[in-house]
């Protein structure tokens, strides 16, 4: 696969900082469920902790995408689901600690009203492209 190509600023659309408008890339598609801060033993990680929750769900799907052959270099979009926005920076940060800023994927965030648990503060889905 060729390097996807990210576009943060399509003509007439307002730049966004914190993704890309448009990803585009060719090869085979992974899509990686919502991802949500437990650990191997299916334990909660950082109770009450957006920062902790963050780095836990970013570790999961790492190992879920390199379980497809995939990294977050092929990351193509990401979707964030939070039960309040205030931990978005939480999740960038954590981001930011697996994908450089000049490579962001196209990103979509939605506040919820509750995940499957109460003491999820956030769950992230994947959706990459890696070559055949």
């Amino acid at each position: 696969m060729s390097e996807p190509t990210r576009i943060p600023a399509p003509d007439g659309v307002a730049p966004a900082a914190q993704y890309s408008h448009v990803v585009a890339a060719t090869g085979r598609f992974v899509a990686v469920s919502g991802q949500l801060a437990l650990d191997e033993d299916g334990q909660l990680v950082g109770a009450g902790d957006p920062a902790a929750q963050a780095r836990q769900v970013f570790e999961n799907l790492r190992r879920c995408l390199a379980a497809a052959g995939a990294g977050f270099a092929d990351v193509v979009k990401l979707t964030y689901f939070v039960t309040d926005m205030a931990h978005l920076p939480a999740l960038r940060a954590a981001r930011a600690a697996h994908i450089p800023e000049d490579r962001l994927p196209a990103s979509s965030a939605v506040q919820v009203a509750g995940l499957v648990r109460p003491e999820f503060l956030m769950e992230v889905e994947a959706f990459a492209v890696v070559g055949a």
